[in-house]
Formats: structure tokens, C-alpha cells, sequence
């Protein structure tokens, strides 16, 4: 990252921009940094001045305890500040979540876009998600970081075989480095549900998309994102998936920022 900002509480949030045009802000979701959007941003600046940013926590940007999901959206009116006053915003997975309470704030923001923001359309995950948050507190409290990271992990569903050889792997310790973040997206997430009259705030226009391969509870959360926003808007991305390929992603993002 070559530039940095200062948000409210005095955090460095470090940054990037490449491209000319309006501004659009890239957030990106658990266990990643600004590096993971990178490649997607790379298909956006012909058209954009595009920033992508490491969140608090991560990567090259600081951070300021205690922490509050209100923190993390006056990291985004910094980074609004520093592209001119104005931009649009793109978040992925729980970085949309984000995306979507600062647009909800009344940050000035043109346009905001989703991809598979985890929600749940309907109750009755609740006991669950009551015990990820509890188990992750908990190993986090206890410097545990390994396990905080499994949890999540194991949580997004993948098998403990998966996450037995993920362990042995030299990103594994990048992926404890940033372990406390992880209580910063379960925040960011709520309830869990989709926030409806959160929602219901937002009037600029907002997609929110999902790949058609993945599971029909992240489609049916996507669309109920769109449905409860004055100006929402619902695509399905053929074959794609959660890992969503940015160069599927990228010409639905430009036609929708452009317009």
C-alpha cells in the first residue's frame, strides 16, 4: 500500500489507488486483506479510480481498541474523504455487510454493490451462531489464534480434513496474524439476518449478487438483500461460486458503477 489515511480515532488505514475515473472502494470480507481484491480492481481501472484498502486489523493499516463497527465505517468516510467527497462501494461476502451500514449511515456514497453478504433470509440459526461467537471470544480472550481460525473455518463449512492440511500450509500463519479480525466480520454481521430496515434506509442504488453455483441459502439471502432496498437490484452470476472469478465479476460491476 502507497498511501495512508487517518481515520476519526486516529488508525492509519492504508490504502491504494490505481486507475482514473469515479471512485470506487473495494471492502473485502473475513480473512483477507486489500491484496484479495486486488485482481478485481486490476479489471476495474480502466474505467474507475479504484482503491483497495487494508481494514483495520490487517495488513499495513493499524488499529484502535476497543473496537466498534461504527469504526470501521469512518475507515470508509476517510478513504470517501481522501478520493474526493464521494465513490462508490463494493463489498465481498462480509465485507458487503459493511458496504451496506455505511451506505445505510449516510456516508456519501453514488452506488453500492454486494456479493454473497452471509446472511441468513430467515430465522433459526440463532443456537449456532450463539456458539461460534461465544467459542470465538473465547479462544481469541486465550491467544488461541489457530483455533479462532479453524472455528471460522469450520463454520464457512469446509471439512475438518480441509482444515487439518489448511494448517499445515504456509499461509496459515498469515491467516493467524490477522485471527482477531474475525470477531471485527462476526460485528459487522449482526444477527445474522438480513437487516431489513437497515436496508430500507438506503436510497441509492444498490446490486446485490450471487453465483449461481453456490448454495440456495446465500441466493435466497442476496436477493432479499435487493428486494429490501428502495433501488435494489438481484444477479445471479452463472457458475460462479463464493470464490467468485473477478472476470465474471468485473463487466457486471463496471455496467452497474457506470451507469
Amino acid at each position: 500500500m502507497d498511501k495512508q489515511t487517518m481515520s476519526r480515532d486516529g488508525t492509519r488505514i492504508a490504502y491504494e489507488r490505481t486507475g482514473q475515473g469515479p471512485a470506487v472502494i473495494l471492502v473485502s470480507g473475513a480473512m483477507s486483506t486489500g491484496a484479495t481484491v486486488a485482481p478485481l480492481a486490476a479489471r476495474l481501472l480502466d474505467r474507475f479510480g479504484v482503491i483497495v484498502y487494508d481494514r483495520r486489523g490487517r495488513g499495513e493499516s493499524g488499529d484502535t481498541g476497543p473496537y466498534a463497527v461504527a469504526r470501521e465505517v469512518e475507515d470508509l468516510a476517510a478513504l470517501i474523504d481522501a478520493a474526493g467527497g464521494e465513490a462508490s462501494l463494493y463489498g465481498v461476502s462480509s465485507g458487503g455487510a459493511l458496504a451496506l451500514e455505511a451506505a445505510a449511515s449516510g456516508l456519501p456514497v453514488r452506488r453500492v454493490a454486494v456479493y454473497e453478504t452471509p446472511y441468513a433470509d430467515y430465522g433459526g440459526g440463532e443456537p449456532e451462531r450463539a456458539e461460534y461467537t461465544e467459542n470465538l471470544t473465547e479462544a481469541l480472550e486465550q491467544g488461541r489464534r489457530g483455533d479462532a481460525v479453524e472455528l471460522f473455518l469450520r463454520l464457512t463449512g469446509l471439512s475438518p480434513e480441509v482444515i487439518t492440511s489448511a494448517r499445515q500450509s504456509p499461509m496459515w500463519a498469515d491467516m493467524e496474524a490477522i485471527a482477531p479480525t474475525l470477531a471485527y466480520d462476526n460485528a459487522v454481521m449482526g444477527d445474522g439476518l438480513v437487516p431489513r430496515e437497515r436496508l430500507a434506509s438506503i436510497t441509492v442504488p444498490l446490486l446485490s449478487a450471487a453465483g449461481g453455483a453456490s448454495p440456495e441459502w446465500l441466493r435466497r439471502a442476496a436477493e432479499a438483500v435487493a428486494q429490501a432496498a428502495p433501488r435494489g437490484t438481484y444477479r445471479t452470476l452463472k457458475d460462479q461460486n463464493h470464490m467468485v472469478e473477478p472476470q465474471v465479476l468485473a463487466p457486471v460491476l463496471a455496467e452497474f458503477f457506470g451507469s
